[in-house]
């Protein structure tokens, strides 16, 4: 990754005095704003310090986020939409209600409009309608899971919606949503750079599944796996409580087993931790359901969790179904491998009880808890701030402990995946005490 890679697209230059600057009384606490060049550095090593040295390369970085002395849109003439994109996430109305209140609070931006039901409010058929969204609406809505302006899944005709956007005058969108929802972002933005129309575009990155690269964490994920956590301990109170109980949790993670491995972390009673980035086998002495059998041998019960994308190459996927979004639908693991645990046991007869557990729905309808809710309003914040600025086919991240802006293009180009060689994965086999394979080869 180059330093070029990481350039942030600007609509033009920034002459409209930032009313953060303008409206500071003097009793009022001076903001501390962020130049153009202040940058975060994507790798913090002594030795890749020492390699950008050897060198001269210009070391990769971020572009930092936060408040701009002058902006690009001024706001007594800018108007505003909001879309929330893919499946829900605890932490949506959060940031809907952030961006508001930093819209009308901080920069007196009051044309602010809710698309309804994902990129599918912006496409004429379905007319759905517009909210017009106010501080007082979204003054509550952070105590309830979900998304006040619903959401939807799948590709929409790009025209069309930047047809939309003209039509109600927008010049700022903001995009909330995972890498479906920021492709689309981006592809907005090409459209809107070809017709060569001044609308920013903005993208919140929201996954539960904490999947989106070059940042730490998206909003979400924190609550997933809080949640997670509790129910992991009643899942080991179930399992403990039987002779050669097994409870088997089935958790979120697509391509990622991030909230599988954290709640494991957090909890520290549970035995097998299955993720989608280690494959395993199940029969044969290093197999899953070998070692299963000698944990209940040893200790008379087990904790299994597992990742909804994990163990996929049990099934076909040559014929597999696509999603609306064009993605795998994967096959149930969880109901898999407890109809797997059932029918091996009992060809040997070995006494067991199985629970079955999928809390997946659960969690992602959740609010968000504290650091999350914390988390988000921040997010928005730093967005509001960019996007005001002129700053487009962006979204805003955190790396290092600090928020940055992100091309688009850049955080959506792969997935971020746990490094089973990496520290994470290592205090995972740590707690779990299982094997660092069990693949018989």
């Amino acid at each position: 990754m180059k330093y070029e890679d990481l350039i942030v697209t600007t609509l033009g230059k920034c002459c409209v005095v930032s009313p953060l600057k303008s409206s500071q009384h003097e009793d009022s606490p001076v903001y501390k704003f962020v130049k153009d060049d202040e940058r975060i550095l994507h790798e913090v090593t002594l030795e890749s310090i020492k390699d950008y040295r050897e060198t001269g390369a210009i070391p990769a970085s971020f572009e930092k986020a936060g408040p701009k002395e002058s902006i690009f849109f001024e706001p007594a003439k800018t108007k505003v939409a909001i879309v929330t994109c893919g499946g829900i996430c605890p932490g949506l109305n959060n940031v809907i209600r952030a961006l508001v209140n930093q819209l009308v609070y901080r920069y007196g931006i009051t044309r602010i409009l809710g698309i309804r039901y994902g990129y599918e409010g912006l496409i004429p058929k379905y007319n759905h309608p517009v909210i017009e969204l106010t501080a007082p609406m979204v003054s509550d809505i952070y105590q309830s899971g979900g998304t006040i302006l619903g959401t939807s899944r799948g590709h929409q005709d790009v025209e069309q919606m930047v047809n939309t956007l003209e039509i109600l005058n927008i010049n700022v969108l903001f995009c909330i949503g995972g890498d479906g929802t920021l492709r689309g972002a981006h592809a907005i933005y090409k459209e809107i750079e070809k017709r060569k129309l001044r609308i920013a575009v903005a993208g919140i990155p929201k996954t539960i599944d904490n999947d989106i690269d070059l940042m730490q964490k998206s909003f979400g994920f924190e609550t997933a796996f809080s949640i997670a956590n509790d129910i992991i301990m009643n899942a080991h109170n179930e399992a403990h409580g039987a002779y050669n109980g097994i409870a088997l949790v089935k958790l979120m993670g697509r391509d990622s087993g991030f909230i599988a491995a954290s709640a494991a972390l957090a909890v520290q009673e549970v035995n097998f931790v299955l993720i989608p980035e280690v494959p395993f086998d199940l029969y044969g002495p290093k197999g899953f359901l070998t070692l299963l059998r000698k944990r209940l041998e040893d200790r008379h019960h087990a904790v299994v969790v597992v990742a909804e994308g994990a163990g996929q190459d049990f099934f076909d996927v040559q014929n597999a179904e696509l999603d609306a979004s064009g993605n795998i639908k994967h096959r149930d693991i969880g109901i898999y491998l407890k109809e797997k645990i059932t029918e091996e046991f009992k060809a040997n007869d070995f006494p067991h009880s199985i629970k079955y557990i999928d809390p997946s729905y659960i969690i992602r309808s959740a609010p968000a808890n504290a650091n999350d809710s914390k988390f988000c309003n921040l997010l928005a914040q730093n967005a509001v701030h960019a996007a005001l600025a002129g700053k487009t086919d962006f979204v805003v991240g955190y790396w290092n402990y600090e928020f940055t802006l992100i091309p688009i293009s850049m955080a959506v180009a792969k997935r971020k995946k746990i490094d089973v060689k990496g520290e994470l994965w290592w205090n995972v086999l740590e707690a779990t005490g299982q094997p660092i394979s069990m693949k018989n080869n």
